[in-house]
């Protein structure tokens, strides 16, 4: 059997190599076969990676062979040799995973440089305080990754040198100004470490490579894969590519740069450079770097070289690409490229511009646009009538709208954000660690970085406002506190950022609806042309319906009584229905409710008039539309204290010993749904009532309404045939009653496994199951949700018991097979039913990808998710068709 092939130069590789050789590795490899300047190098597979942790973080045998291999074609290749004082050869050691992680793990510039080659490096560049520089970097970079040792140690040394030296930026400080920095460098490594820092140039190489491997397994990496739903098992590559130089003087540089606009989707070349520097230069944010346009002045020819490159890989790729490069001495190399990172709203527009440019086609622009980061373009935005104090303003690095306490530490955002406060985090810059408290914030607040800071390209991932850049706030982290001018901020203190702007504003703003770009219209009209799944909205007022419908819903799957029982003038005649003692008395108070719930049904029928409306009857226990057992107690006990008038007490008392022998020891089990109906028939038909005297008075005003009235909680055949008696009786009395024929149907919804499991015999009384997945995920796993979400779930899903919290995401393999079990027996007795989905999961992708698998007629969310479901079900048929 052949040994397991470790190592590929970029030569042997090709972008369909992307699982072996990572998404970098792949794309250089892609890059060299098509002739574009990439510095040459070679690539260690995610094999290698993956067998590395299986050997208990070890190489696998035989991977130090062939990288020693390649190192001697690298140095034939350059005819440079590593550790040649006169002339070294330096690389790069990158992570490459198969999925893009950017900044998530760990990068060594430089490496090859010790206390004798960097002689011969000043030597034969003619330029030390270059060379210098680069060891400086290469010590602090490999100090931090491979060692382990904290960044600001560093920084420390560097700020106190350029202090000293009387300058503000790294490229002013001399040759002798950074050979005394390294001499602190090493004092440190020394310290840290008990040893000297490493003079091999292979074993620098081989902890670059371990150290790369090993952050896989870093917190920020695992934080960002579970942010993303990204597989812990698939590991990193490693990049060793030959160095080429942005810093060796004004003829040279290293930029960033996207073939289209990332927050807009503009088609015009967008990103930064910046002259003499390297590459963490720009993505940290150290130095605000310029935009690529500047580079058509500065450097035309380099600029000409880069934009034909750009429009090549766009055409070669399909796709709008984030590309790394250097110039070094006039001459472009292209180090990076990959599908670029997006909004929501730059995505949509590159995916429809790129179908009409004839590029790709619409399938392909239907699964390019992720439909959970449509959020960003569904929530609301600063009112542009606004009044706005805005104190400062930035560089708009990732558009949206958000507001929110100021905090200027990650872990503090991440604390406040699991109590469910608003913060906005605030620093001089982000770094990979702060991962965490970005995704626990409503927004970033840099003062520095640029456009493709590490701040701005992780928020536009998340869909978060970022304000990158903003100089005028003075950012004092001893304090607490920011300053612009004589304005203080405190942590605490309240701002609003706008991410489309750059601007920046004291307290909360007013905000306004979304509205659906002509481009997001158009993609989702894509959508329904292939999409076989149908999409409905929970809506429980006219208000949600007529929104629902503007996000293209068609109909309702779910309208929700019970909310409207809430409201103030409404609850004390529902407690006057639930406290009555006699069925005249209980039928007194419906009476009562009867025309308030009719206006409730006229509204909602009314706005989705020619499409279906499923109405479900009261469902939950009746305790909750009374007052707080203990709070009763409190207040009886406050009466009597205060001697107050004894009828009042008698009527609270009274009241009380109602609460408690209406409470439940398990009310989600308890006296609900079809149960109340069966207890209280006079309650369902008096709603069966509302609903049909509605129907009558709209279709006599000459609209078409479709009313589909549910049963809730069924568990048997006979409750749904005793209450669908008493729903068709009412039917037919309003139609003698008002002289109007209308159409309805009566269905149930499965929210139970006993109801799931005989669905054959529940079908022969229904003409529609709705599937109610909050309940019978409850049901079917044992879990009351609110207890597990605040207990247990997070450590079944940190120690990857559940992959998913199933709240949020299906459960196929439990809920999901009872689901189908429904599906395909149901249909055996009645193929012509109706079933489609209305809990939580009716709006998320992978859920929807599930029920256009099983065959469902359609999912049902929440009106702002309608829009997120219509791309979701688009996808599902292409990826499955």
């Amino acid at each position: 059997m052949a040994a397991t092939k470790y190592v590929y130069t970029f030569s042997e590789g090709k972008a369909e190599m992307k699982d072996l050789l990572g998404g970098k590795g792949a794309n250089l490899a892609e890059m060299t076969n098509i002739g574009l300047p990439v510095p040459p190098g070679f690539t260690i597979t995610t094999e290698a990676c993956k067998e590395f942790y299986k050997a208990g973080r070890n190489f696998p045998a035989g991977l130090e062979q062939e990288v020693e291999e390649k190192v001697a074609w690298l140095e034939q290749t350059l005819g440079k040799k590593f550790g040649d004082p006169n002339g070294p050869l330096l690389v790069s050691v990158r992570s490459g995973a198969v999925i893009s992680m950017p900044g998530m793990m760990d990068t060594v510039l430089n490496l090859g440089l010790n206390d004798q080659t960097v002689i011969g490096l000043a030597a034969s560049s003619g330029n030390p305080r270059w060379a210098y520089d680069c060891y400086r970097r290469f010590i602090q970079m490999f100090g931090n990754v491979v060692l382990g040792i904290e960044h600001h140690r560093f920084e420390a040394v560097l700020e106190d040198q350029k202090y000293k030296a009387g300058v503000k930026y790294d490229n002013q400080l001399t040759a002798e100004d950074w050979q005394e920095v390294i001499k602190h460098y090493k004092t440190i490594v020394r310290k840290e470490t008990g040893k000297d820092f490493p003079q091999d140039p292979m074993e620098q190489l081989y902890k670059a490579i371990y150290a790369v491997f090993n952050s896989w397994e870093n917190d920020r990496a695992i934080v960002y894969r579970k942010i993303h739903k990204i597989p812990d098992d698939l590991g990193t590559a490693v990049n060793v590519q030959a160095m080429v130089f942005g810093n060796m003087g004004d003829d040279c540089g290293t930029g960033v740069a996207f073939t289209r606009n990332p927050s807009t989707g503009e088609k015009v070349l967008y990103g930064e450079f910046l002259t003499n520097a390297q590459g963490e230069d720009v993505v940290a944010g150290i130095r605000t770097p310029q935009p690529i346009a500047k580079l058509e002045e500065e450097m035309p020819e380099v600029y000409r070289q880069f934009a034909q490159t750009c429009a090549l890989l766009e055409k070669h790729y399909k796709d709008m690409q984030d590309i790394e490069f250097t110039i070094e001495r006039n001459k472009l190399w292209m180090l990076q490229t990959r599908n670029g990172k997006r909004t929501a709203q730059a995505a949509i527009r590159i995916a429809v511009e790129m179908v009409e440019e004839g590029l790709i086609s619409k399938e392909t622009a239907i699964k390019r646009v992720d439909p959970m980061q449509l959020n960003q373009l569904l929530h609301r935005r600063i009112d542009p009538n606004a009044k706005l104090e805005v104190i400062a303003k930035g560089l708009p690095a990732s558009p949206g709208s958000a507001c929110g306490a100021v905090v200027f530490d990650a872990d503090l955002a991440e604390k406040l954000g699991e109590q469910g406060k608003k913060v906005i985090l605030v620093g001089t810059e982000t770094t990979p660690d702060d991962i965490h408290g970005m995704v626990a914030s409503q927004g970033i607040l840099t003062s520095r970085g640029g456009m493709t800071s590490h701040a701005a390209v992780v928020a536009r991932g998340m869909g978060k406002p970022c304000v990158c850049g903003c100089e005028s706030i003075k950012i004092d982290y001893e304090n607490k506190q920011f300053l612009v001018g004589q304005l203080v901020v405190k942590e605490g203190d309240v701002i609003s950022i706008d991410g489309s702007t750059g601007q920046v504003m004291l307290g909360e703003v007013p905000m306004i609806d979304p509205e659906l770009s002509p481009e997001f219209q158009k993609l989702l009209t894509w959508a329904d042309e292939i999409r076989t799944l149908g999409v409905r909205a929970n809506a429980d007022t006219p208000e949600d319906a007529a929104k629902a419908r503007e996000f293209g819903a068609g109909g309702i799957g779910l309208t929700r009584t019970e909310h409207m029982f809430m409201a103030q003038d409404r609850l004390p005649i529902v407690q006057e229905m639930i406290l009555a003692s006699t069925l005249e008395e209980r039928e007194a108070a419906l009476a009562k409710l009867l025309p308030m719930q009719e206006g409730d049904f006229y509204g909602i029928l009314k706005a989705m008039a020619g499409l279906p409306v499923c109405i479900r009857l009261l469902d939950p226990p009746l305790h909750e539309f009374l007052p707080n057992a203990e709070e009763l107690a409190v207040e009886i006990t406050r009466l009597k204290l205060t001697n107050s008038d004894q009828s009042e007490i008698k009527a609270k008392e009274e009241l009380l010993r109602k609460v408690r022998s209406l409470s439940e020891f398990n009310p989600m089990l308890g006296h609900r749904g079809c149960r109340l109906g069966i207890t209280w028939p006079e309650v369902y038909a008096m709603q069966a009532r509302a609903i049909f005297q509605a129907t009558a008075r709209l279709v006599k005003e000459g609209y078409q309404v479709e009313p589909e009235v549910e049963i809730p909680l069924v568990i048997e055949v006979k409750e749904l045939a005793y209450l669908r008696q008493v729903v068709e009786r009412v039917a037919q009395e309003v139609k003698e009653a008002t002289g109007v024929d209308f159409h309805y149907t009566v269905g149930t919804m499965i929210e139970v496994p006993r109801a799931a499991l005989l669905a054959d015999e529940i079908a022969t009384q229904a003409e529609f199951f709705s599937f109610g997945t909050n309940d019978l995920t409850q049901t079917t796993l044992g879990f009351s949700r609110d207890d597990a979400e605040g207990k247990f779930m997070q450590p079944y899903l940190e120690k990857k018991i559940l992959t998913e919290n199933p709240f949020m995401v299906l459960d196929r393999k439990g809920v999901g097979k009872l689901m189908q079990w429904t599906v395909e027996n149901a249909r055996r007795v009645k193929p012509e039913l109706i079933i489609g989905i209305c809990g939580e999961h009716g709006g998320e992708p992978s859920s929807i990808e599930f029920c256009h698998l099983i065959g469902l007629d359609y999912v049902s969310c929440s009106p702002y998710r309608v829009p997120i479901a219509r791309l979701a079900a688009a996808q599902a048929k292409v990826n499955n068709d």
